[in-house]
């Protein structure tokens, strides 16, 4: 026998319009959603306080039993037509989020129930990569941790800031791949459905890549990209920011803010870790940079420093060191993404950097 505590809550429905109640049920069938209607005695006081959204109609707001409920959230008024005055004030005296007017706000109205069903995810984790000089190899570790993410079975986007760059998908291999690039996507704002946007994109190895465009190419605006990464975070999918040295200072600065791992890769040479101690020290007002909480990927070079002295030099903890990928530049002349393999140096990098907790560089600093 199934337990009724374990079904989803429905949305609550409470009208006597059989009008309005045919407008609702039929709004709700396109939600996909199944809603109780209820107008008084217990079962409308066990679905008002169960319910993940609670639907009045303008026609039962002056009833008792309506307003002897207590007030919640999640709870819109709906109207056929422009309500009366009366009806706006019992509204707010309700704790309504919102009147809604149909037909002219179905499409609001559609969204919301569709978002009251969206059972809650937890948020997706943010890394973000970028290099303390050019070459650093920031792009390919990026998208070797995507892949790794992805070969794990979460749902990850990669996102390019480079909107010179040529796009990230090459790297990966997935120039031809159908999907949108950033031009199609310079004017996002606000609120965007996370899951939406993933389908949308090209995707290789099951990492959605969100990457410059070759034929318009121009920069990635902060607030675009603000939108898509609070998009797919929200849906639960981790996001991975491959950071451009060239981003303008709003880009890098947005994502560092908000960044659970701010991955700053090192080559183990001299002028390259004075390039990263740039990077992570505080402006001359005091300040701190955006880099200041970042952990250190040292790149090995033949007769460089050891990875204690590119920390040293930096200021920052090393959090892992990669070795040579004697396979990583052929394979991406060649589009073919970087090889994650369980021994490879680009997989035992990309695991280490899975391992580490959420806000781990935080408490670093």
């Amino acid at each position: 026998m199934v337990d009724p505590r374990s079904l989803p809550a429905r949305p609550l429905l409470v009208s006597t319009d059989e009008d309005l109640l045919d407008d609702l049920l039929r709004l709700m069938a396109a939600a996909g959603a199944e809603p109780e209607v209820a107008t008084d005695g217990p079962a409308l006081r066990r679905a008002h306080r169960e319910a993940p959204l609670v639907l009045l109609g303008a026609d039962v707001l002056a009833a008792t039993p309506v307003r002897t409920l207590p007030r919640r959230p999640d709870v819109v008024v709906v109207a056929p037509g422009e309500p009366p005055a009366a009806a706006w004030a019992a509204a707010v005296e309700l704790g309504a989020e919102r009147v809604v007017v149909l037909p002219a706000d179905e499409g609001w109205l559609l969204s919301r129930v569709a978002s009251a069903l969206r059972r809650p995810v937890d948020r997706g984790c943010l890394l973000a990569v970028g290099g303390s000089c050019g070459g650093a190899g920031a792009s390919t570790v990026a998208a070797a941790v995507s892949l790794t993410a992805a070969a794990r079975g979460e749902g990850v986007l990669l996102v390019d800031t480079d909107g010179w760059g040529g796009g990230l998908d090459l790297l990966l291999g997935a120039e031809r791949a159908e999907g949108l690039r950033w031009p199609e996507l310079s004017g996002l704002r606000g609120r965007v459905d996370g899951n939406a946007l993933m389908a949308a994109l090209p995707e290789v190895g099951g990492v959605a890549v969100l990457a410059a465009s070759r034929e318009a190419p121009g920069d990635v605006g902060p607030e675009a990209l603000a939108a898509v990464v609070e998009a797919a975070r929200t849906a639960g999918h981790r996001v991975v920011v491959d950071l451009a040295r060239s981003a303008a200072g709003a880009v890098p600065e947005a994502v560092l803010a908000e960044a659970d791992l701010p991955l700053l890769v090192v080559p183990a040479r001299l002028r390259s870790a004075s390039a990263g101690r740039l990077l992570v020290a505080d402006d001359p007002a005091g300040r701190p940079a955006g880099w200041s909480a970042a952990q250190l990927l040292v790149r090995r070079v033949p007769g460089g420093l050891s990875a204690g002295e590119v920390a040293d030099v930096v200021g920052r903890p090393v959090l892992a060191e990669l070795g040579h990928d004697r396979s990583a530049v052929p394979r991406g002349e060649r589009g073919h993404p970087p090889s994650v393999a369980a021994r490879s140096p680009l997989g035992t990098v990309a695991r280490r950097v899975l391992r580490e907790p959420v806000r781990a560089a935080g408490a670093a600093a």
